[in-house]
């Protein structure tokens, strides 16, 4: 008998669309697989006005296959000019549903991010006002700090007194890579939340670099010691409502990736799904999915829960890595996640 798992339609909170024909070759999984996606703000140009996210949306709307019934929840880029009424109008119309910090230089196209925290101060009042959400990556951009260490030294220097000063405003630590990550969010009260990805939840720094460096594996925040992957699990599995998925899925093209300068990012949204319900399998947590991929993260942002339903079926050899993705610029890898995944979405 074929063992088969029906929940919610999953969403995926933390996603890399782009745009262009990339966009239209990558969309097509997420809108298979999710209902909604928070839509990440970091395009060349980024994403910073109302008007801004409205045409990426539409972008997004007219890619959308046939038949789909898809939902990308837009963001604001967080920059050290961006106008609190802005803001404001744009979430209580529903036009943009947070906010994102992208330390500057933290990472892909951030140039344009935020150096000093003060200089943000006044939007971050008017979203903990509003209850907001502000979706934080997670690093300080320290040459001096150890790329290893650069979420801990985060949580203590730029995190916490965030916190301290806005006791109310509703944060998403994205893409936890840390114990110390999964300790802080556990400390914290129920206006703090994370999400975790499929990548960081299977492979830890030793998948980038014994045996060769292997720069499909490379991402940002990097992946960290297997102490660090097993807090991950842990705390994905345990059920606890401020936890739940954000692929993190963000294609670059092969070439890009095999740089003399190589692109941090990793696409999974082929196989996500898969991937962490296996993950879950492995743990002994199939009851705790449903929490992970299609509750917590809808009771965080005060949406309902998606009545599409989804089907997983076990089948009893492991399943074959999604294909790659063949542009007219060249190819995007599939997510390998180094581990017999026998999950699939049917």
């Amino acid at each position: 008998m074929p063992i088969k798992l029906t929940i919610p339609m999953p969403d995926d909170w933390h996603l890399h669309l782009r745009s262009g024909e990339m966009l239209r070759k990558v969309l097509p999984y997420t809108s298979g697989h999710f209902a909604r996606a928070i839509v990440m703000p970091n395009l060349p140009s980024p994403v910073v006005t109302r008007h801004d996210a409205l045409t990426y949306q539409q972008e997004i709307l007219r890619y959308l296959p046939k038949g789909k019934s898809f939902t990308p929840l837009m963001t604001l880029y967080m920059t050290e000019n961006t106008d609190p009424n802005e803001v404001r109008l744009g979430f209580l119309t529903g036009e943009v549903t947070a906010v994102k910090l992208y330390p500057a230089g933290a990472t892909t196209h951030s140039n344009a991010g935020v150096k000093d925290l003060e200089k943000i101060y006044s939007v971050l009042e008017v979203m903990e006002e509003i209850a907001m959400p502000f979706l934080v990556h997670g690093e300080v951009v320290d040459t001096n700090i150890d790329i290893f260490d650069r979420e801990a030294v985060f949580i203590e220097t730029k995190l916490m007194p965030i916190r301290q000063r806005f006791p109310k405003l509703k944060i998403i630590f994205e893409h936890l890579t840390t114990k110390e990550g999964v300790d802080y969010v556990l400390s914290c009260d129920q206006n703090t939340a994370a999400t975790i990805t499929p990548h960081h939840l299977v492979i830890n720094r030793n998948a980038m670099l014994v045996g060769g460096l292997k720069p499909h594996y490379y991402c940002l925040p990097v992946a960290k010691r297997e102490l660090h992957r097993l807090a991950l699990v842990k705390a994905a599995t345990s059920g606890d409502a401020r936890f739940f998925l954000g692929t993190d899925s963000a294609p670059h093209l092969t070439t890009a990736k095999e740089s003399d300068c190589g692109c941090a990012g990793i696409f999974n949204v082929a196989n996500a799904i898969a991937v962490v319900t296996q993950v879950f399998e492995n743990e002994n947590a199939l009851n705790q999915l449903e929490k992970f991929l299609s509750i917590n993260g809808a009771n965080f942002y005060q949406l309902p829960i998606n009545k599409q339903r989804i089907t997983l079926e076990r089948f009893s050899e492991s399943q074959p890595i999604p294909e790659d993705i063949k542009t007219a610029e060249g190819i995007v890898k599939a997510f390998d996640p180094m581990m017999d995944v026998c999950w699939k979405v049917v």
